[in-house]
């Protein structure tokens, strides 16, 4: 293995031998950061064998970690941030950059009040005065391709409880303001979820310039140490996921806390508890 290049799977055992005692696992993985030069075997004061991170591996952990930082755009850090200190500690599962088929009714007036339904013939070739409603909205929905940054579900198996929610991320008040000029796409979010969020930084704009309907997040200080307000709460809608939108989810991968964070909740959580 490399040493100027770490996996991703390398770089999550060192940060856990880092902030562990030490004990070896003894698998592949191991054995390869051992040959590499990164993992160093000792012997503890009660004469246990540990390991312990060269400093070869501090190194080459702090040059990723830049390197990370600098490669992520200021969009790809505000949602990762934004999932990581307000939707995974609720409970919620998260996915990043999906695609969803949603569908979005067309512009056109839709009839109110039709005639009784037609014979067939009359719906096969008749006009849309001689057809019921439903076939009259069917062939005039449109169907588009919607890419929420964040889409998340409660952790629940009750359906009614899901309340899918779309939090869509605006780096600048250019990208936001393109994204206001596109009502079917909002649509398409609204069709897919119960809750629809805009989050950016403090300053990009105003909650009074956006939808009444959506909720307005803003982002105080910078991504990596700054904290979330939320400034007006989204508009509550009921919604029913299709079988489509299931198919997608069950074939994504849902975002995870990271390293840092899980163990910071899990000694939040012990701190908590009874003493």
């Amino acid at each position: 293995m490399p040493t100027s290049v770490l996996s991703r799977h390398h770089r999550t055992r060192l940060m856990q031998i880092w902030r562990s005692a030490g004990w070896p696992c003894q698998d592949v993985v191991e054995l390869e950061l051992l040959a590499a030069g990164l993992l160093a075997k000792q012997v503890s004061a009660e004469g246990h064998e540990i390991l312990r991170l060269t400093d070869l591996a501090l190194h080459r952990l702090a040059m990723a970690r830049e390197q990370g930082q600098r490669s992520a755009s200021l969009h790809d850090r505000i949602a990762h941030r934004f999932t990581q200190q307000q939707l995974l500690p609720a409970g919620r599962i998260v996915w990043r950059e999906l695609a969803l088929r949603a569908a979005v009714e067309a512009d056109e007036p839709h009839q109110t009040n039709p005639p009784a339904p037609a014979d067939a013939a009359a719906m096969l070739f008749g006009d849309d005065a001689a057809l019921p409603a439903p076939v009259v909205r069917a062939a005039r929905r449109v169907w588009r391709v919607a890419r929420p940054d964040l889409f998340s579900i409660r952790n629940t198996s009750v359906q009614s409880y899901l309340q899918p929610v779309v939090h869509e991320v605006k780096a600048s008040r250019a990208d936001l303001l393109s994204d206001l000029r596109h009502q079917a796409k909002r649509r398409a979010y609204q069709w897919l979820s119960e809750e629809c969020c805009y989050v950016f930084p403090k300053g990009i704009a105003e909650p009074e310039e956006l939808p009444q309907e959506f909720g307005v997040w803003v982002l105080h200080g910078d991504p990596e140490n700054g904290r979330f307000e939320l400034l007006r709460a989204p508009r509550h809608a009921p919604c029913t996921l299709p079988f489509a939108v299931w198919m997608t989810l069950c074939k994504a991968t849902p975002e995870r806390f990271d390293e840092e964070a899980r163990i910071q909740r899990q000694l939040g959580a012990a701190d908590d508890g009874p003493a």
